[in-house]
């Protein structure tokens, strides 16, 4: 199959990194914060307004539906049906929208989680990582020691859902339960003696969607 040309997934990899900086900075200003997993679970029910992202999720699906039109023309014997191709824009919007409110209500938890544990504001950077790791992989102890925000991995997730329809919400209550049970002190020292390196370019998105 032909992936879509590397240009095109390094412009939508870096439009989606810069969306989650804007949604969790805006978490972290704002001062919203989640006290609790069951807290948190009870925010994903409410329809939130992100008005104030609305240039910057655009920008996202405006780059993502041409990616995802790409992949299905490409696959030689797919079962996804023709129809989906047409309401790709919805979808895709829809997916965005949601997985960008998930994300702001754990970065809410975990903001609360390390400013109850320090004492302190959490540090963007920490939280930023954090989120993201917990809302990828639940069920795994956060990485916080290499590379970067796996941006290339969350673009895949978020195109993925909103090209097949997928709902994102019981993986996000498990992201909520996993910072419900995050070792803060542990994340904390993992945290200050990282190496200081690059985050991996998002040339690696290339076929992304593909797999």
């Amino acid at each position: 199959m032909r992936p879509p040309p590397t240009r095109q997934l390094e412009a939508l990899t870096e439009a989606v990194g810069s969306l989650v900086d804007r949604a969790i900075d805006r978490v972290l200003l704002t001062g919203e914060r989640v006290r609790s997993p069951a807290e948190g679970k009870s925010k994903l029910t409410r329809r939130e307004d992100t008005e104030a992202l609305a240039d910057n999720i655009q920008r996202v699906v405006v780059l993502a539906v041409p990616v995802v039109r790409t992949f299905v023309r490409s696959v030689r014997f797919t079962r996804v049906p023709w129809v989906l191709v047409a309401s790709t824009t919805v979808s895709i919007g829809l997916a965005v929208r949601t997985g960008v409110r998930e994300l702001q209500v754990l970065a809410a938890l975990v903001a609360h989680r390390l400013e109850h544990a320090t004492g302190e504001p959490a540090d963007p950077a920490l939280v930023k990582r954090l989120a993201v790791e917990l809302y990828l992989e639940p069920k795994r102890a956060p990485d916080l020691t290499s590379g970067g925000l796996r941006v290339t991995r969350l673009t895949r997730r978020w195109l993925v859902r909103g090209a097949f329809g997928r709902s994102t919400e019981k993986h996000a209550r498990r992201a909520l339960a996993a910072a419900g049970r995050l070792d803060v002190d542990t994340a904390l020292r993992a945290w200050g003696s990282r190496p200081a390196r690059k985050e991996p370019g998002a040339a690696g998105a290339v076929g992304a969607v593909s797999r």
